[in-house]
């Protein structure tokens, strides 16, 4: 699906493919665990709470973490990308038990995709919170 996002992003000229089943789409850059690299993935943010936007390890159900979550918990200094504009640096943190217990049914109310994710897998799907770089 990314391939068809950027795809429909670059046909449209940027006007198009901001916003996926009702939740804002964005770019996230995580540095690759093993190469290094800045690796680009884009994904849906369920929730956003003032500057902070969060965003969903689900990988359709899969028994496997993405690459882009390995990527934040090796090196948390990400940017985000949203409606075109250019790249905001972001830490990236997964929340905690007492986060998740409140973000999950909020995420899981409005998209019910999620919830059927869970249900694929035993792992435990993560939520990642991505914070604005503070300027202090």
């Amino acid at each position: 699906m990314n391939a068809v996002h950027r795809v429909l992003l670059k046909v449209s000229g940027g006007h198009a493919g901001w916003t996926v089943s009702n939740m804002p789409a964005l770019e996230l850059t995580t540095t690759g665990r093993k190469s290094g690299l800045a690796r680009k993935t884009m994904l849906t943010a369920p929730v956003v709470e003032g500057s902070t936007i969060v965003v969903v390890a689900s990988r359709g159900g899969d028994d496997v973490y993405p690459a882009w979550f390995l990527n934040l918990k090796d090196n948390p200094a990400v940017t985000v990308s949203m409606q075109g504009k250019p790249p905001v640096p972001m830490t990236a943190r997964i929340a905690d038990a007492t986060e998740r217990a409140r973000l999950w049914p909020l995420i899981t109310a409005d998209h019910k995709n999620y919830a059927g994710y869970q249900s694929k897998t035993e792992r435990e799907i993560p939520v990642v919170l991505l914070d604005p770089v503070s300027d202090s």
